[in-house]
């Protein structure tokens, strides 16, 4: 027993864990930044400063990682299941006994500290899915499956979107990455990818040119297989099911978003909005990784930083403090990094024996992904503001814990591989 513990630890991925240790450490360095009181007469020690908060977000982390790192890699298949379903418990709870935040009641407030469940969440899908997805009867193939494994993923994210937290609820789209490595048909994401891009080219160019692109584009497919009698069917009800979308788009945009979430799209599409309002914090953001140049404007000497003018810097905006701070040079060590952990996360994954480790693994790295992509894309004005902190980077606790777990676990199960068969 003490060999197979010895034999684990010898074992762990020190490659994900100095990743780990190096995104959470330039994370606190650039919250201490955007944080910190420019006058410099703030107690270090003094708990209401957010990066004091933060280190101590940091040490119970540690403490996260050996609790973890102590279980058997057995214990997270075993009681999938049961965290699962303690984790939808906890996110229900909220609307009986949840805090209202800035207009959205996503925390259990325990003092002065706060715990969203939503981050947890993510672990608990992923231990769920991988679950239902290795065991032996599951086929991925079958309707029937796969109509259970969107029912695990959906559950969630519909208790996380009434909060209202539509953000957080994105993030589940990341589980489709293990299903499609399962072998889910690959129709889900092209029907997908097409109606977001028609969505998005509709509001950007409007109804008629995108119909008359459809039109063109069915009429030189037709042409080009016009020899061909198996399939022309579709040529035929895939533009038409296309353009009815197409026409649908204003009213679903006018009816069912928000005015501020209307707001938010009309900033990426440029359209007119008054940035002194919802496109502030973008207009901001972008200035201030403009500023930063090739290599930035030094530690704690970034003026859009220290004058306050990206609002949430510390939070959702933190990559505009590496990039005002640290420049082009710094952000791109930054995004390296991210980079570099999805990728050794993946390749750690297909060296599993077991199917639970493996779906897990990538689970955790489309969550990531998820994340990373947006918050970036959000923060240089690719993207609408959508709320999704930078994994490890962003200021929280439940953000840390919740992402730590997540990796951790990985790490766990990945150790253990030696002993699978």
């Amino acid at each position: 027993m003490r060999s197979t513990a010895r034999n684990a630890r010898n074992n762990f991925d020190w490659l994900l864990i100095v990743i780990y240790l190096a995104l959470v450490g330039i994370g606190w360095v650039n919250i201490y930044s955007a944080s910190i009181d420019p006058s410099g007469v703030s107690n270090f020690f003094d708990l209401s400063n957010l990066y004091t908060k933060q280190l101590l977000f940091i040490a119970l982390s540690l403490l996260l990682i050996v609790f973890i790192l102590s279980l058997e890699a057995k214990f997270f298949e075993r009681f999938a299941s049961v965290i699962y379903v303690v984790s939808i418990a906890s996110l229900l709870g909220l609307f009986v006994f949840g805090k209202n935040i800035s207009g959205a009641t996503s925390w259990y407030a325990f003092g002065s500290f706060s715990l969203q469940p939503s981050e947890f969440a993510k672990a608990a899908t992923a231990l769920a899915l991988a679950k239902y997805l290795s065991d032996i009867q599951t086929d991925v193939k079958s309707f029937t499956h796969q109509f259970r494994a969107f029912i695990i993923i959906a559950l969630p994210a519909l208790c996380i979107v009434p909060q209202p937290d539509p953000g957080s609820a994105l993030v589940y789209a990341a589980f489709f990455f293990p299903l499609y490595r399962e072998g889910l048909s690959g129709i889900y994401l092209i029907t997908g990818s097409i109606t977001i891009a028609l969505f998005v080219l509709t509001l950007a160019f409007g109804p008629v040119y995108i119909i008359a692109g459809i039109v063109l584009i069915a009429i030189i497919l037709l042409i080009k297989n016009r020899k061909k009698r198996f399939g022309k069917r579709y040529f035929y009800i895939l533009p038409i099911v296309s353009m009815l979308f197409v026409l649908s788009v204003n009213y679903i945009f006018q009816n069912v978003f928000e005015q501020r979430h209307r707001d938010r799209f009309n900033v990426v599409l440029g359209k007119d909005v008054d940035m002194k309002s919802i496109g502030y914090n973008t207009y901001q953001s972008e200035i201030a990784i403009g500023n930063g140049g090739l290599t930035g404007k030094g530690f704690l000497k970034g003026t859009q930083t220290k004058g306050n003018f990206v609002p949430e810097q510390h939070t959702d905006y933190i990559f505009s403090t590496v990039g005002e701070e640290w420049g082009f040079l710094g952000s791109t060590l930054v995004i390296l990094l991210f980079v570099g952990l999805m990728l050794r996360i993946i390749i750690l994954s297909e060296r599993q024996k077991s199917q639970f480790s493996r779906i897990y693994g990538y689970s955790i790295a489309g969550i990531l992904f998820i994340h990373f992509l947006v918050n970036i894309g959000m923060v240089t004005g690719v993207f609408p503001t959508v709320g999704i902190p930078l994994p490890f980077f962003s200021y929280g606790g439940s953000g840390l814990w919740g992402f730590t777990i997540l990796l951790f676990i990985f790490i766990k199960l990945d150790s253990n591989r030696v002993n699978e068969w």
